[in-house]
């Protein structure tokens, strides 16, 4: 099973890496397969002609043929997800994520861009035939803040949050089993009184 997580960004460092890189970090720590695909590091004239047979294009396209889930962060400019994102999901072929789960992730200067995700994000995702599409995650700039070596760093409730949806994205979603609770417990010890 891979799991292909998408980077939107136009910028190498940037709060919506940050949380690409903490989803990361918990799907390795349950040992998943992941990918990493970065927008920005496609060819630009490739993408900006649609050029399906360039091969940094290819090859991005066989990534997302090939994952069982795919984790797409972007930051939000003008209530809409970034513009290198849209471009790289119009090459995409109309059933791309037929079949796949989808978590969204956005970054954004105010609360106020929350929506960008269900009203911007969701509907290009849905169009492309996502199985199934989690609850995003959306975070403000004030909740992942740079540390005292200019390095974001994600905080605790958002910390929480992703930990929520990358359960959500294995157990829900990939229907991996759980690694932790209650341990399965075979029909026949099931006692019941009536």
């Amino acid at each position: 099973m891979s799991i292909l997580l998408i980077a939107g960004s136009p910028s190498e460092h940037s709060r919506s890496a940050a949380l690409l890189d903490a989803v990361s970090q918990r799907l390795g720590l349950r040992h998943a397969l992941i990918e990493r695909l970065h927008i920005r590091d496609l060819s630009p004239q490739a993408l900006l002609l649609a050029d399906v047979g360039h091969k940094s294009i290819r090859s991005a396209l066989s990534q997302v043929e090939t994952a069982r889930a795919v984790v797409v962060a972007t930051p939000v400019y003008k209530a809409a997800y970034s513009g290198v994102l849209k471009v790289f999901l119009d090459l995409l072929p109309q059933s791309a994520l037929k079949g796949k789960v989808v978590l969204p992730l956005a970054t954004g200067g105010s609360p106020h861009h929350m929506l960008a995700l269900d009203y911007a994000l969701r509907p290009v995702l849905q169009s492309l035939a996502a199985r199934h599409i989690l609850p995003g995650v959306y975070a403000t700039d004030a909740q992942i803040p740079k540390d005292t070596e200019g390095q974001y760093h994600v905080g605790t409730e958002i910390g929480d949050r992703l930990d929520d949806a990358v359960n959500t994205l294995l157990h829900e979603g990939l229907r991996m089993p759980v690694t932790a609770g209650f341990a399965p417990v075979p029909f026949a010890q099931v006692r019941c009184s009536v």
